[in-house]
């Protein structure tokens, strides 16, 4: 009794203290270790990613009956794989990209859609700060592809009114640096419409079937942005005439102009978009690439003569510094044979003349030992008619 007796009053008090404290401790060890766990599933998570096998992209095909589905690999060929549990099968269509596992070649997810890099590229957004007035020489052929690409764009109503179809697209042929692409960007400027420039070379691609996917994905493009304007720049690339013999490459060529003959002359409608092609080799063109219903108007781009260089100079004149000696009516007799092209690479070659001599003015001088310096850098058609290659 004694030994119960001595203790103190104030056990109870030092009991509920520790227990408090024994609590937060406890408290602190549930969420050092609730912390711990989600730092050993995060890094579990990241051993997974990286250990886990990739996954192959591919494009749906076909779907079958028996719910098996075709689809063509990235990495090669075709294949007819089964569909995960875990995919809902409604979301699988032609055309859809999905994803295969590499062990099973099975579909275990649907990805979502999306444009291919080198299509979205292909869109100029931002209009060409071209002009008509900037293009010289040319006063008949700007008003026959006003008359073919703009007019049916922006007044589409005139030709329902009369009930004729206006013409799906044009071609621009002539010699180089004639002012084709040029025209094409004053279109695209003034037709308030969008503008999808593709040099006909980015067609060929590696794989068989690219190339013709390419095309489909690029009308496929015009016609969610219409009205817009496809401009297939030197389009001899793919579309040269088709021959019975060749190469795999060769026949992977014939197969995009073929896709591309199809979309242009094809069942699906193409009232608000238009086409314009361009090359300076018409003569190697197949057949079926330039009649009507494909391209309905072939448009000449022909060298400037003496009128058309005299508009051409005034032009590139108007922002130069030069003086009252320079006479553009001599420039333009001088000059014959210059393309547009020639004839500004003439005023820029002047105005270095003239940087060279320190002269604040260009003048005639400075033009006329430009256009010597010009001419003999030219390649004579004699040494071409020779056959002669520089290397």
């Amino acid at each position: 009794m004694s030994d119960e007796l001595d203790i103190p009053r104030d056990t109870s008090v030092n009991d509920e203290h520790t227990i408090r404290i024994l609590e937060e401790k406890i408290r602190a060890m549930q969420i050092e270790t609730e912390s711990l766990r989600k730092e050993l599933n995060y890094y579990k998570s990241e051993m997974e990613k990286l250990l886990s096998p990739p996954l192959i992209e591919a494009i749906v095909l076909d779907v079958l009956e028996d719910g098996r589905v075709i689809v063509k690999s990235t990495s090669g060929p075709n294949l007819v794989v089964n569909v995960s549990d875990t995919v809902d099968f409604k979301s699988i269509r032609t055309g859809k990209y999905v994803a295969l596992n590499q062990r099973g070649s099975a579909i275990v997810e649907v990805l979502r859609d999306r444009e291919d890099p080198l299509i979205k590229s292909m869109e100029i957004i931002e209009k060409p700060n071209v002009k008509y007035n900037d293009i010289g020489g040319l006063d008949q052929q700007i008003l026959e592809v006003r008359e073919v690409v703009e007019l049916p764009l922006k007044k589409p109503s005139l030709f329902k009114e009369l009930g004729i179809t206006p013409p799906k697209g044009i071609l621009l042929y002539g010699p180089p640096g004639t002012g084709k692409t040029m025209l094409a960007k004053a279109v695209a400027a003034e037709s308030e419409a969008t503008f999808i420039h593709v040099v006909a070379s980015e067609f060929a691609q590696k794989f068989v079937g690219e190339g013709a996917r390419v095309v489909r994905d690029v009308f496929e493009l015009a016609r969610k942005k219409a009205p817009s304007i496809i401009f297939i720049d030197e389009i001899d690339a793919i579309g040269a005439k088709r021959v019975d013999l060749g190469t795999s490459g060769e026949r992977e060529v014939q197969r995009t102009l073929m896709q591309l003959l199809a979309e242009i002359d094809g069942f699906q409608p193409l009232d608000n978009i238009k086409i314009i092609g361009a090359t300076n080799r018409i003569d190697i063109l197949d057949p079926a690439l330039l009649r009507p219903g494909r391209f309905d108007r072939l448009i000449e781009i022909p060298l400037p003569n003496i009128q058309g260089r005299k508009q051409i100079l005034r032009i590139y004149l108007r922002n130069m510094k030069i003086d009252g000696s320079v006479d553009v009516d001599e420039l333009a007799r001088i000059t014959e044979g210059f393309s547009g092209a020639d004839l500004k690479n003439l005023c820029t070659e002047a105005g270095y003349i003239a940087i060279r001599e320190g002269s604040h003015f260009i003048n005639m001088t400075h033009f006329k030992a430009s256009i010597d310096r010009l001419r003999s850098k030219k390649i004579s058609k004699d040494v071409i008619d020779r056959g002669e290659k520089y290397v």
